[in-house]
């Protein structure tokens, strides 16, 4: 009970010291010097965490930047995800649940905290086509990230949308946005400095009027191509006093400061957990902090890839797909746990400060979910759509899919078994012939082919279930179309006239799906419920299932994989309820349904 008093009135304090004597909030100006960044004409260090609202529930925001709040940062930096707001082109939505990005500046403010906003138009983050929209990959001469006209128009008109939002919050119209980013890590990517001014002008002529900054990692190429003129610079990430002085030298007469200091690191599929050294850490942030240089972590609280929003990278074997957890081993734990990083950090930015820290709020109730059975309840096979006649296989978005599942079909003519060859398998796809498994292709290992084997059957059909997961999120192989992008080809010769099944998985979908016959080739969906007293955070565990996706309540929580790290998949108790709780698991191998059960914890 004192703990909760406390926090109640630490929270009445903050509350009365950021709106001041009046109850509006104070007004500040916000300016960029030649070496600091400036708060009311004084030189001001950020000390900020990231948070991503499309991450967090939004029931949870104000928590978690209560938590960036006691560990001492003055800041919450958070990217804005286009295509979160853009879902369907040309309609945006600013104002529901987790998209609301005004309501989430404002409990900033409300907190006492400033804002980076980090808008775009690309953002990469590990989220799906780095926060680019999904319909542009529909343009067969798609360039990203450039004076491309069609990119362009997009891009403007989301700027245009945005910026209605984000005016009325900027720190010159008394909100607490401080620095709205020019794109990112653009020095990584591109040299059109062209791009990288129109962004910069087009933002400006939308009543954008507080200071920019760009962020790019500490080289002379990235600098330089990534820079705008007037920008304050940001580094990704200025570990080394080095980095300063050479950002300084390529681009004098601006603020300098580490826009991604990184407490943690992220995890791709089949990977193990990401742990960088606590050491290191504490080494970076000392020398931050005994300079008094600015700085931003990234990521503070990670949160969570719901649903298909986890990206992906280029590396490995040309695809390395995110896991759904964005714990990123940060400070602040998937489930808003302060973690042995966050007390560390808290007592050196504390003793850096010199004056007490407001105490850690109080965790989130947690919950075990005892084991649950699970049946049964249908079959992909049974349900499949009215198909679209292709002469060739095309990639999703060119039939307006963006997620899920594509089921190309087609009988086998001339040759009946052989070497069959997917140019290119965009991202993993179960093989059958007459309905028999053949083998699973994988992109992330580099598959490409596999071998059918002979048939008495004068007609086979040939069946490619593909499942597309992240689109890849950074560098060079962001054109990342899903499903077959090219052509399929059995022993040399290209196969023709398919039927495309449309299977996005789609939330409202999935929960219409009547109770059925299990077919006998994979691709099930089993359903259970289990009954909770009072709604609380679980971790679902998936350790009995193999590879697909589980909702529950019509929510869909994200992507399972056996090949692991990760087999818990967190579930909000904003999405539970008191009473029976449906659970909805497609699997694409699992023909057997197993139980469930949730946990307070994560995997460790």
């Amino acid at each position: 009970m004192k703990t909760i008093l406390r926090v109640a009135l630490w929270a009445v304090l903050a509350a009365a010291l950021a709106a001041g004597p009046s109850g509006q909030a104070p007004r500040h100006t916000f300016a960029l010097g030649a070496d600091d960044l400036l708060l009311d004409g004084r030189p001001f260090q950020i000390i900020s965490g990231e948070l991503h609202p499309a991450r967090i529930p939004a029931e949870y925001w104000r928590h978690r930047i209560r938590m960036a709040k006691a560990m001492g940062c003055n800041t919450i930096a958070a990217y804005i995800f286009w295509n979160y707001h853009e879902p369907v082109e040309g309609r945006f939505d600013f104002s529901t649940g987790t998209r609301d990005i005004a309501r989430f500046v404002r409990i900033a403010q409300e907190e006492g905290m400033f804002v980076l906003l980090r808008p775009g138009p690309y953002v990469c983050a590990e989220w799906d086509f780095g926060g680019l929209p999904t319909y542009l990959l529909r343009d067969p001469e798609l360039k990203i990230r450039c004076l491309y006209p069609r990119y362009m128009e997009a891009a403007e008109r989301y700027m245009t949308a945005l910026a209605k939002v984000i005016r009325p919050l900027l720190v010159t119209r008394g909100g607490p946005i401080l620095m709205v980013q020019l794109e990112n890590e653009y020095g990584s990517y591109g040299n059109d400095r062209a791009y990288m001014a129109r962004l910069k002008d087009t933002w400006v002529k939308l009543g954008i009027d507080v200071p920019f900054f760009t962020a790019d990692g500490p080289t002379p190429q990235m600098l330089e191509a990534g820079h705008v003129e007037g920008a304050a610079v940001g580094l990704d990430s200025g570990a080394q006093e080095k980095h300063w002085e050479l950002a300084r030298s390529i681009v004098p007469g601006v603020p300098v400061f580490s826009s991604e200091t990184y407490p943690g690191w992220l995890t791709h599929w089949g990977e193990q957990w990401a742990r960088p050294s606590l050491d290191d850490l504490k080494k970076e942030v000392a020398f931050l902090l005994g300079a008094k240089k600015s700085f931003n972590f990234y990521v503070l609280h990670g949160g969570t890839n719901f649903g298909f929003t986890a990206g992906a990278n280029s590396g490995g074997k040309g695809y390395e797909p995110d896991v759904t957890s964005y714990d990123y081993d940060a400070p602040v734990s998937e489930q808003g746990l302060p973690t042995p990083k966050y007390h560390a950090l808290r007592q050196m930015i504390g003793e850096a400060l010199g004056r007490p820290l407001p105490p850690i709020p109080d965790p989130i109730p947690a919950v075990d979910v005892p084991e649950f059975p699970m049946k049964p309840h249908a079959s992909l096979w049974n349900h499949l759509p009215t198909p679209i006649a292709s002469v060739q296989p095309r990639p999703f978005e060119m039939y307006g899919q963006d997620q899920g599942l594509v089921l190309y079909r087609t009988r086998l003519v001339g040759r009946k078994s052989g070497r069959l060859q997917v140019t290119d398998l965009h991202d993993y796809a179960l093989v059958l012939v007459d309905g028999a498994l053949v083998g699973t292709i994988d992109r992330r290992l580099g598959e490409k082919t596999i071998e059918l084997p002979a048939t008495t059957n004068p007609m086979p059909v040939l069946d490619i279930l593909v499942e597309g997961m992240g689109h890849i999120n950074f560098a060079q192989e962001m054109i990342d179309r899903k499903g077959i992008t090219e052509r399929v080809t059995l022993s040399g010769m290209t196969l023709m006239n398919w039927e495309v099944f449309l299977l996005p998985l789609e939330d409202r979908w999935v929960v219409s799906l009547p109770e059925g016959a299990i077919d006998s080739r994979p691709g099930s969906f089993f359903r259970g419920t289990f009954r909770l007293d009072t709604p609380a955070d679980t971790f679902l565990d998936l350790s009995g299932y193999r590879k697909g996706v589980v909702g529950v309540n019509g929510h869909n929580l994200g992507r399972f994989w056996d090949i692991g790290p990760q087999t818990r998949l967190y579930c909000p108790a904003p999405w539970l309820k008191a009473g029976e709780n449906e659970v909805i698991v497609f699997d694409l191998h699992q023909k057997e349904a197993k139980p469930m059960r949730g946990f307070r914890k994560a995997d460790s």
